[in-house]
């Protein structure tokens, strides 16, 4: 089965079973595939489709996040997550990332490279109960954008939105157009409002509350 130009990236630490899988899917798919370090978002894409495979059990959260910005500004991008532990951890990872497809751990390699062969073919790669799992987190999100969410004032929304994105004070100071300050002081009475007491806590809670930073612009995804 060939993917034409399909190019994949395989975020992880390198090692001789990452070798191995590299090429059995090269070998499966007809297509090329790399691999590069959790925190290096700097690679140079070639043109054409590409699919990157984050891999949970070595890409932190941050990594994770930087990733989704990337995918986010390119047309041709496909992000989906591997070596999840099951479908609560898959669940938890697309409350926060917009990802066309998931692998589990327990997943053979002939199911991963099916999965793979879809994705770069345009369809999702997630089970049915996941996906239903998922219509109803974003239906909660939406009837939470209808009514007031804990006392928090508009900039403040704006301000732990951008937190849950993963900016640091000094980006959502210069996305605002504030001071560091001021970001500081906001960060204060959203903490104590929303009863967390630090930064991870307040990240969680706007995923779990407000939704997945969505893509800017948001692409379309078909069945």
């Amino acid at each position: 089965m060939s993917q034409g130009n399909a190019t994949i990236i395989l975020v992880t630490d390198c090692n001789p079973q990452t070798q191995l899988f590299m090429e059995y899917i090269a070998e499966r798919l007809d297509c090329q595939i790399s691999a590069v370090a959790p925190h290096d978002t700097q690679e140079n894409l070639e043109n054409g489709k590409t699919l990157v495979l984050l891999d949970a059990d070595h890409v932190d959260e941050s990594s994770m996040q930087q990733w989704h910005t990337k995918a986010a500004e390119s047309e041709s991008m496909t992000l989906a997550a591997i070596n999840l532990r099951d479908e609560d951890h898959a669940a938890d990872v697309l409350s926060s990332l917009h990802l066309k497809g998931v692998f589990y751990r327990r997943d053979s390699m002939a199911l991963i490279c099916k999965g793979i062969g879809a994705l770069l073919d345009d369809d999702l790669w997630m089970s049915r109960s996941l996906m239903t799992r998922l219509i109803e987190f974003y239906r909660r999100q939406q009837l939470n954008a209808y009514r007031p969410v804990c006392g928090l004032t508009h900039r403040e929304l704006e301000i732990i939105g951008l937190l849950g994105s993963g900016a640091s004070n000094t980006e959502i100071a210069d996305k605002l157009f504030v001071s560091e300050h001021t970001v500081k002081s906001h960060l204060y009475n959203i903490f104590r409002k929303i009863k967390v007491h630090n930064r991870i806590q307040a990240m969680n809670w706007a995923r779990q509350n407000l939704g997945a930073p969505p893509p800017n612009p948001i692409k379309p995804q078909r069945r």
